[in-house]
């Protein structure tokens, strides 16, 4: 017990930390890691990228029987369908992208020096339509979920490369994620690292928590309670709404940079989105 409360009060200062004395993303992530590597000695460094699904052999089991036939398969198709349609003026996604847009998803996010804000892959999609005459896509669900499934899957087997630049902006766009990943909200008074950093394994209700390590590396995610695909943000904002908080609207500032913080903490495993999971 006592034990746990060290980590636990080590972990909770990532995200306390005044800005003066912070801690480094390189020392950040160093530490996010060691807790998972103790906490679940049995589990390869690189099976993290399964989820719940890296912890548990009862869970696992069901789930590489849901892989034999992906519900998410008709989506990479969609999106693929969708990605090499051509816009109104002839030109298509790739026109957008480095390397028209193939085996790039594990560059996502990126802090953007000319804008000064994070870039997610899906904010990217709709610039690309926008820039080219387009009317932009709902960023939850649907056809903007397809494409991004597609070109994640394009990406599988590359390894997160999230870029932490020595920026001022791109520093803060950091810390804000972090912070937002260790505050407490809602009327349930839980953060992010709750459930997924101190508390994974763990059962609330009939759901076994997932370790946060390599959360973002199958997204987007067809899910089972939703019956259908569903981007990041999305699991971000039901996430939000079941600690009885009000949830920030996907592509936010607020969630860009959590995702920027989420993502650099599992950089070097393995993209294989889309994946499947309850």
């Amino acid at each position: 017990m006592k034990k746990l409360l060290t980590i636990t009060t080590a972990l909770a200062l990532l995200g306390a930390v005044p800005y003066s004395v912070q801690a480094s993303p390189e020392s950040d992530q160093k530490t996010f890691r060691e807790h998972f590597y103790k906490r679940f000695p049995d589990t390869s460094k690189d099976d993290f990228v399964n989820g719940v699904y890296s912890i548990d052999s009862a869970s696992r089991e069901q789930w590489e029987e849901i892989e034999e036939f992906p519900p998410y398969e008709l989506n990479i198709e969609k999106g693929k369908s969708l990605f090499n349609t051509p816009f109104k003026n002839g030109k298509t996604y790739a026109s957008c992208f480095e390397n028209d847009g193939i085996g790039i998803a594990q560059n996502y996010p990126y802090y953007d020096t000319k804008s000064g804000q994070v870039k997610t892959l899906e904010l990217e999609i709709n610039e690309c339509r926008t820039a080219n005459g387009e009317e932009p896509l709902k960023y939850a669900k649907g056809a903007l979920a397809d494409i991004s499934a597609y070109m994640h899957y394009t990406s599988r087997g590359n390894v997160i490369d999230v870029e932490i630049p020595n920026d001022p902006g791109a520093q803060a766009a950091y810390e804000s994620g972090k912070r937002h990943f260790f505050a407490k909200r809602g009327q349930l008074n839980m953060s992010c690292a709750d459930c997924h950093v101190y508390n994974p394994g763990n059962k609330v209700r009939a759901d076994i928590l997932s370790p946060a390590l390599g959360h973002v590396s199958h997204f987007p995610v067809y899910r089972s309670k939703w019956g259908g695909l569903g981007t990041l943000h999305r699991r971000y904002g039901g996430c939000n709404k079941q600690v009885r908080s009000k949830p920030f609207k996907p592509q936010s500032e607020e969630y860009r940079n959590l995702q920027y913080f989420h993502s650099y903490m599992s950089n070097g495993l393995e993209m294989n989105g889309p994946g499947a999971r309850k």
